[in-house]
């Protein structure tokens, strides 16, 4: 049995100790491929209209959201060994990765929007169960089906931490999301929108740095006899 040794508090802290202090790397790596889809997406959108507003922000995320986190997870891993490696050989990675990745991408969001239909709980309940799925596939090249199965079970024994430092992160990014959607309304066409969605996006790669921490807690913690 694996000993339960994260701590919510030391895991956010040392989370954004490194974003920070990375911060110009991570802005210089994954924020143009950021920039590209928030400019897609809002073309698309004044192109389909807002009723179909949704389902090309999801085509669009799938596109990207594998090629510049998948990046971001083998920069983070390469930083926790004190290696600098370049941009484009991250990218090059992450591309090569993708199909994978954008597979696990759709069925985690697939799975989390059902939950969440039923009721938020569910949803949220699912969120944590997959919290692992991304980092199995990129760093242990597992197939996205073997990701998902291993990271339900990986999560067993820190459902409620991770779900800590998942509020704690998420809950004020989602108001800052619903904010700025709102805000949008007034500027739908605008390069300002562009811009409110690119930070969004963005500060939403804090999420990922914490529950990087976490994976390599997990990956480092002793086994008790």
């Amino acid at each position: 049995m694996i000993k339960t040794t994260m701590n919510i508090t030391a895991i956010l802290r040392d989370s954004w100790f490194f974003f920070s202090n990375n911060l110009l790397s991570i802005a210089k790596l994954c924020l143009p491929l950021i920039l590209v889809e928030s400019l897609l997406h809002q073309w698309v959108s004044s192109i389909a209209g807002p009723e179909n507003e949704m389902i090309y922000g999801i085509m669009l995320g799938l596109v990207f959201y594998p090629l510049y986190t998948g990046a971001l997870i083998l920069f983070l891993d390469a930083r926790s060994r004190n290696e600098s490696p370049q941009i484009r050989n991250l990218l090059a990675t992450s591309l090569s990765m993708w199909p994978a990745f954008a597979l696990l991408t759709a069925i985690s969001t697939l799975v989390i929007a059902l939950g969440a239909s039923l009721f938020i709980i569910p949803g949220l309940w699912f969120m944590i169960k997959l919290a692992f799925a991304e980092y199995l596939l990129v760093l242990r090249g597992l197939s996205p089906i073997k990701a998902l199965h291993e990271s339900f079970e990986l999560t067993r024994n820190y459902f409620w931490q991770i779900a800590g430092c998942v509020l704690i992160v998420m809950v004020p990014l989602w108001l800052l999301s619903g904010w700025l959607q709102t805000t949008q309304g007034a500027d739908a066409d605008g390069l300002f929108a562009i811009l409110l969605n690119s930070t969004d996006n963005f500060l939403q790669l804090f999420a990922s740095v914490v529950l990087f921490r976490m994976f390599m807690l997990h990956e480092q913690a002793p086994i008790e006899n």
